[in-house]
């Protein structure tokens, strides 16, 4: 099967992907978030919808597009302000929708798994530092002149999701469980809203000042 990279490779990618995968970034926060609100089935629901993103990504950066919307200054000023305001929103919506670890909130959630799908699929798409980290990171594990370079862009994209759900998956289990404590302080619940209010827009303003290369 010549899609499969040299196992030195793998390897080599296998540790890239965990210190990634550790890395606090706007995914983590959604999937946290909404299991501390909503339960585990929610958190679970944002992070498959974050990982078909990295498909997503992955497909672009195999056919080339990812090069295309980078390199045109207006679609990457679009995607930027696009995936900025998805995170201001994100971040209004947990402090007006405060209290989000009662119980009667938690039990009678208005969210759909599908729309919590979609909302991990949405804030990973309109994340331009993501397009970015795929189209230099994976690239500098296929060599440009190997005719087999788009299938083993799509093993290693693969791999990543494979690589990263034993990483992610325990943090949204302990975010489950961590939040029948938080329901029984609601000064605390309140501080835990704007505290993700604020990491949300803290990393709004970080995809604000992200640059092509």
């Amino acid at each position: 099967m010549n899609f499969i990279p040299e196992t030195s490779l793998i390897l080599q990618f296998a540790v890239a992907v965990f210190i990634i995968a550790i890395t606090p970034g706007p995914d983590m926060t959604l999937f946290v978030g909404r299991a501390l609100s909503e339960g585990r089935a929610a958190g679970f629901a944002c992070m498959f919808g974050a990982l078909t993103g990295i498909v997503v990504h992955t497909t672009l950066v195999a056919v080339g597009l990812s090069a295309l919307i980078v390199a045109s200054p207006e679609a990457f000023l679009a995607l930027k302000i696009g995936g900025a305001g998805y995170l201001v929103w994100l971040a209004y919506q947990a402090i007006r929708h405060g209290s989000a670890f009662s119980p009667e909130k938690r039990a009678g959630s208005g969210r759909s798994l599908f729309q919590n799908w979609l909302t991990g699929l949405g804030i990973n798409l309109l994340n331009p530092k993501i397009i970015l980290f795929f189209m230099t990171f994976l690239p500098q594990f296929v060599s440009p002149t190997d005719p087999n370079a788009p299938g083993k862009l799509f093993f290693f994209g693969l791999m990543f999701i494979v690589l990263a759900i034993p990483v992610t998956a325990p943090m949204v289990i302990a975010a489950d469980r961590f939040a029948g404590l938080l329901r029984k302080s609601p000064r605390v619940t309140r501080i835990v809203d704007y505290l993700f209010a604020g990491v949300f827009s803290a990393f709004a303003l970080k995809i604000l000042t992200a640059q092509a290369k």
